[in-house]
């Protein structure tokens, strides 16, 4: 886990060499601006859901270079004794501003931005990257599965396709902020509290000489839990008479049988006919099988019989689109307490940054309270006010709104002042909780799986016209 490992290494080697050439021209105390941003949205969804904040905070209040990282770092034979001394010494002393977890997160927003000393501010982007990046793609994946689900509860059951054992922990971390109701990683419920869930194996049923005394055994040990997998050998003729049969013997208290193979559709409704015709109304139905929320949506809306969903490899790989594509970039630098700002120009219109040291203010729509598009400004700016503002999509100025009635709320919170903590992070139920009242004020037409409404996100009067002097000054 990252909080007991050492991961200040964990860097690409051009922000360890980079630092060192700041040391040398005697740059290591220039003050730099650096914001963590996405441009793309998976899936091509409407949304995405900030996570991975608590991990980035954690890395960053431990970050140490051990007397093996220094011997390492001088065995490159490239690095100066006194940059190499710095290290030994090194201690973070950044300011860190950042949008919360559970947050719906759109495009170019800073969802993460550090200010200070520019060799501290640039060796940190990696980490905070690849956690962002990592959890807010699982999220944001699990979300929509949830959605799909219509309230039916979904399980996480990817942690033996992930591609790591820490993907696998913060992807379970990350699913359950996304709405999931828990995950069969038990290390996840251990660290996190998101509830371990899970019955049996078809290994199971293949020890016992058939599946009526599987099921019995195991509804015997665990007559709270007793979810009977009825796929080994046939669902219809074997699988489910078996569960039938212990079910009416036994009468657990909680009952249900899981479908981990075959037509889900044809299956669920012939089993559900069983069970009702047995008397057993109250025993659920659990289906798994290279799930997402295409499947899931299908089969519900073929009148699939279907009361929970364990969703594994395509949620915890996000494999439709496993990128999410944040990236770190300089946004401004200080001297003598002035704001210089800085900018990327590039021929690519979405690859051109916001200069700036910037905040996200969130319109609302005073009566719902519904969310009616953000606003990108300078920090030093006011919030919005008035009766009406319009906003437009800074890549496509004629998409116009015009907004009435709203009132304007910061995302963003700080997180560290000069390298102290100031946050703390809620507690995993909590964002969760949280996560799922902000989707709450989404209107529906921006959560469509199929061309979604867009959310516009603009940038205030003076932040755009400061942006369109800075592309006209560098032509």
């Amino acid at each position: 886990m990252i909080e007991k490992i050492n991961l200040t290494m964990l860097t690409d080697f051009y922000e360890i060499t980079m630092a060192n050439g700041y040391f040398e021209a005697d740059m290591q105390d220039d003050i730099a601006y650096f914001d963590m941003f996405f441009r793309k949205i998976p899936d091509d969804g409407g949304y995405a859901i900030m996570a991975g904040l608590e991990q980035v905070i954690a890395y960053l209040d431990n970050l140490e270079f051990t007397d093996e990282d220094i011997a390492y770092l001088r065995g490159k034979g490239i690095f100066s004794e006194k940059f190499l001394e710095y290290l030994k010494n090194f201690k973070f002393t950044c300011d860190v501003w950042a949008v919360p977890e559970g947050t719906p997160i759109f495009p170019y927003e800073p969802l993460i931005t550090v200010r200070g000393p520019v060799m501290q501010a640039q060796f940190v982007e990696t980490m905070i990257l690849l956690l962002v990046n990592h959890q807010s793609l699982i999220a944001t994946k699990a979300s929509r599965i949830v959605r799909a689900a219509k309230g039916r509860p979904i399980m996480e059951f990817g942690t033996r396709r992930s591609h790591s054992t820490t993907a696998a922990i913060y992807g379970a971390r990350a699913s359950f902020i996304g709405g999931c109701a828990g995950t069969a990683c038990t290390i996840a419920d251990e660290e996190f509290g998101t509830p371990a869930l899970g019955t049996m194996a078809h290994s199971w049923v293949q020890m016992f000489d058939n599946e009526y005394e599987a099921f019995k055994t195991y509804t015997q040990i665990y007559p709270t839990n007793a979810t009977l997998l009825v796929d080994t050998y046939n669902v219809l003729k074997s699988g489910v008479p078996a569960a039938i049969k212990v079910f009416k013997e036994l009468d657990p208290p909680n009952k249900g049988i899981r479908i981990d193979s075959g037509d889900i559709s044809f299956l669920t409704k012939k089993a559900r006919k069983m069970l009702d015709d047995a008397g057993l109304e109250d025993c659920k139905i659990v289906i798994s099988n290279s799930l997402d929320e295409y499947i899931i949506r299908d089969v519900l809306e073929e009148g699939a019989c279907i009361d929970s969903f364990g969703v594994g490899e395509r949620l915890i790989t996000s494999k439709s689109e496993p990128v999410f594509g944040g990236v770190y970039k300089l946004a401004a630098l200080e001297t003598d307490g002035k704001m210089i700002p800085k900018i990327k120009i590039s021929e690519n219109v979405e690859k051109i940054t916001n200069p700036g040291f910037k905040t996200i203010w969130r319109l609302f729509d005073k009566d719902t309270n519904r969310m009616l598009g953000d606003l990108i400004a300078l920090d030093e700016e006011e919030p919005p006010t008035g009766e009406s503002i319009e906003i437009f999509d800074p890549n496509a100025i004629w998409k116009k709104k015009t907004i009435t009635n709203f009132y304007a709320k910061n995302l963003r919170e700080r997180i560290f002042e000069g390298g102290k903590k100031v946050y703390e992070s809620p507690d995993i139920k909590e964002i969760k909780k949280y996560c799922a009242e902000q989707m709450d004020l989404m209107w529906d037409e921006m959560k469509r799986f199929e061309n979604p409404q867009t959310y516009y996100v603009d940038l205030s009067d003076k932040l755009w016209n400061l942006k369109n002097d800075m592309i006209n000054a560098a032509k």
